[in-house]
């Protein structure tokens, strides 16, 4: 049998080794994946040209690159004509870029992004996927840019260190665009200067930072037909896309649940809510059920912050903040304890992360929502504990203190009676003889003798 104190490590390790095995590797084309489409063969009726679309709504990191990189593979598997990426991100992580890049350069299909539908974006990381593939369309109303890198902690850089990071970047979009014959010097202002373009701009410099300007996926796959296009390595290859037949791949029930947590309003939810569930766990120890929602949330949110760029300040408040709420379950100081987690934790939720795009940023109204009702949670929960301690004992030695009685066999002086309370018979003593009838006050208990005192009147209550 598992000791108390241990049932709560153990639960955590569980839940993690469960976590691990869901987030490990999943190749590309196993059944339950996503809907894969046969290789086809050169007497295959079904000639018809395929094109496969894959939607990329959320920030640019390790989920969003998984689940690209899979689409490509699976498209080089299936035989498609055309990879067509629509793309909606105000930008994410430097390594997630390079890694989705690295595979649009590597694909065997031709790559297409599409910026769209009007009044979308593709900011930040989201611009250099856009002009690293092969061809780059945006719908009226849409803009790309502004890419200049920022801390990976959250944090404020130097201007050594921002130089530096915003001259690597700037290479690797320069790069990218005389690699893809477009403008490099407009790619290292989006960089450099975080400037922007709209898909006028965009299409109308000398020589062009896209292809296409097109009003939706329809009108882009009747464009693409008969499009000569230039792969990474120098290929020549001519698109086929009339009459296609278009496949829409959706993202993996884990790629999803991990595009959903990593953002930086889940991810404070989901520590608040871990932090409460396991300090109602350890003030209640036993109740099973807080104790393990609490460590699945604490887990995810861990996640979360793995691929955010956390500040590591902020991080470090909320974990101060839980463990004042901890100790405030464990030993009591009247919200003393509690007070100062939460305003921890409120410090700690708003310095998280300080990103300059405002989708990265968890805000002040949704921060003091969270952390309000968890002030409301705590405060009921130390309210119960105060008067839980306040509350007199009822069974044992202090059960019986100040319990009235009735003498049934008269006591002297030196000598034990007998005495009626709490709705049993006890031997009991006194220093002063009391007649049989007698209400008395129970003032002490040795063993099974009680002492006792005549109650005067006074005392009735």
């Amino acid at each position: 049998m598992i000791a108390p104190r241990f049932r709560l490590p153990i639960r955590l390790i569980a839940i993690g080794a469960i976590l691990a095995a869901i987030d490990g590797p999943v190749p590309a084309g196993q059944p339950g994946d996503r809907a894969g489409t046969p290789a086809r063969g050169a007497g295959d009726p079904l000639d018809a040209p395929l094109v496969q679309v894959a939607e990329v709504e959320a920030l640019i990191h390790p989920a969003s690159a998984e689940f690209i990189t899979q689409t490509l593979d699976a498209a080089g598997a299936a035989r498609a004509d055309v990879v067509v990426l629509v793309l909606r991100t105000p930008g994410g992580l430097v390594d997630s870029t390079r890694d989705i890049n690295t595979a649009i350069i590597e694909s065997r299909v031709p790559v297409v992004v599409f910026v769209g539908p009007s009044g979308a974006r593709a900011a930040s990381a989201g611009f250099l996927i856009t002009i690293a593939a092969d061809v780059a369309a945006m719908a009226p109303g849409t803009h790309i840019g502004a890419a200049h890198p920022v801390a990976g902690t959250g944090q404020p850089m130097d201007d050594a260190a921002s130089e530096k990071a915003a001259s690597d970047v700037a290479a690797y979009a320069r790069s990218l665009a005389a690699q893809r014959g477009r403008n490099v010097e407009l790619a290292e202002e989006a960089v450099v200067d975080s400037r922007s373009f709209t898909e006028e701009e965009a299409l109308g410099a000398e020589p062009p930072l896209i292809d296409l300007v097109v009003n939706d996926l329809d009108a882009l796959i009747e464009a693409l037909d008969g499009r000569a296009v230039t792969r990474w390595d120098g290929r020549g290859e001519v698109l086929r896309t009339a009459g296609a037949r278009v496949e829409r791949i959706e993202m993996t029930w884990r790629q999803r649940l991990l595009s959903t947590i990593a953002h930086p309003q889940i991810a404070v939810l989901l520590f608040s809510l871990g932090s409460l569930g396991l300090t109602i766990e350890l003030w209640s120890p036993g109740a099973i059920l807080p104790g393990v929602v609490g460590g699945l949330c604490l887990l995810l949110a861990f996640f979360a912050f793995q691929i955010l760029p956390v500040n590591y300040v902020g991080l470090l408040l909320l974990l101060f903040g839980l463990v004042l709420l901890i100790l405030e379950m464990v030993t009591p100081t009247f919200g003393a304890l509690a007070a100062g987690g939460l305003v921890s934790m409120v410090f700690g939720a708003v310095m998280l992360i300080d990103s300059p795009l405002p989708e990265m940023q968890p805000g002040w109204p949704f921060v003091l929502t969270v952390v309000g009702a968890l002030a409301v949670l705590v405060s009921l929960l130390g309210r119960l504990a105060v008067r839980a301690q306040l509350r007199p004992p009822v069974t044992g030695v202090g059960g019986m203190l100040d319990k009235r009685g009735e003498v049934i066999e008269s006591i002297a002086p030196g000598e034990s009676g007998r005495v009626a309370t709490h709705g049993e018979i006890w031997s009991a003593t006194a220093g002063e003889p009391i007649p049989r009838g007698a209400r008395v006050r129970v003032v002490a208990i040795d063993g099974m003798t009680l002492t006792v005192v005549p109650e005067r009147p006074a005392e009735r209550v």
